[in-house]
């Protein structure tokens, strides 16, 4: 398969290029801030540039992982936001409905309002915040321009990173590491899913649909099984690193100022699983263990 990859030079997109390479496709990776190396420099938001880079590369799956994912950012520049997680979407749906290309279009576990979980694919969304409405919005897009895409809610994430900001999971390494006194999140829970094992399933999809020949289309949900507050991934991390957190005090209260999140958001793999994608997930104690013992 020929397969595209938007935000490329982003902590999934990343691993979703590793993946499809290692399993010998052939991968054009698209970014724009961070483009370098082998990717390629695109602005999603202009929309001949876009439909003259698809047509030139011709692929048979586009992978559309860029997004404004920092619900602090989306508060701050809803227009930008707006542009980059609705307006794109809707493009890209255009594009491969016209062209006969699978669409994956990733989207969040914040299209929900956390009060009623685990959440099925066809449960009724309700964004909290910003940053979920305009992942929501995109969903619809999605919808309307091409019904055979696939959506993919995937939960918060972490994996290899370039800096440990890139992920809210592996910044908490930071947070551990340079003891200032905090108060840490110990309210909403969290289900930390892997960019490796959310790659594997986005390749495995592909196959099905592209190679296989199977129908798949709509609302997918994929996520960790394992819960933890921000707090108890503190812990984690504490264990591993062999190291005190009593700088952080573990604060189990509703937030009252800032972004609005959800309690817990978890997303059920049943319909996943029912369509033959495997669902495994990495422990995330394991993983953690063994990247820390490489990055120290």
């Amino acid at each position: 398969m020929r397969v595209l990859v938007t935000g490329a030079s982003g902590l999934l997109g990343r691993a979703v290029v590793t993946e499809f390479k290692n399993a010998g496709h052939e991968v054009v990776g698209v970014a724009f801030s961070r483009a370098k190396g082998d990717l390629k420099k695109l602005d999603l938001e202009d929309s001949n540039a876009v439909q003259s880079f698809v047509d030139a590369e011709n692929p048979d799956v586009i992978v559309h992982c860029a997004a404004e994912r920092r619900p602090d950012v989306v508060e701050k520049d809803p227009n930008g936001a707006k542009n980059l997680n609705v307006q794109v979407p809707g493009l890209l749906a255009d594009l491969t409905n016209d062209r006969g290309i699978l669409l994956i279009y990733i989207s969040t576990d914040y299209v929900f309002d956390g009060t009623s979980p685990p959440y099925d694919v066809r449960d009724k969304a309700n964004p909290l915040n910003l940053y979920g409405q305009t992942k929501y919005d995109g969903e619809k897009e999605i919808k309307k321009f091409n019904p055979a895409a696939i959506i993919l809610r995937v939960p918060i994430l972490y994996g290899i990173t370039e800096y440990n900001g890139e992920s809210a999971v592996n910044s908490l390494i930071d947070s551990v590491k340079d003891g200032k006194a905090v108060s840490m999140d110990h309210y909403a829970i969290r289900y930390p899913t892997n960019v490796a094992d959310v790659a594997r399933v986005v390749k495995d999809l592909s196959i099905k649909v592209r190679q296989e020949k199977v129908f798949i289309s709509g609302i997918l949900h994929f996520s960790g099984e394992e819960k933890y507050t921000k707090y108890e991934i503190c812990e984690v991390i504490a264990r591993v690193l062999g190291t005190s957190i009593d700088h952080l005090t573990p604060n189990a209260s509703a937030p009252k100022d800032g972004t609005t999140r959800p309690y817990d958001c978890h997303l059920s793999n049943r319909c996943l699983a029912g369509v033959g994608i495997n669902t495994h997930c990495v422990k995330f104690s394991d993983w953690m263990q063994g990247w820390l013992s490489k990055s120290q």
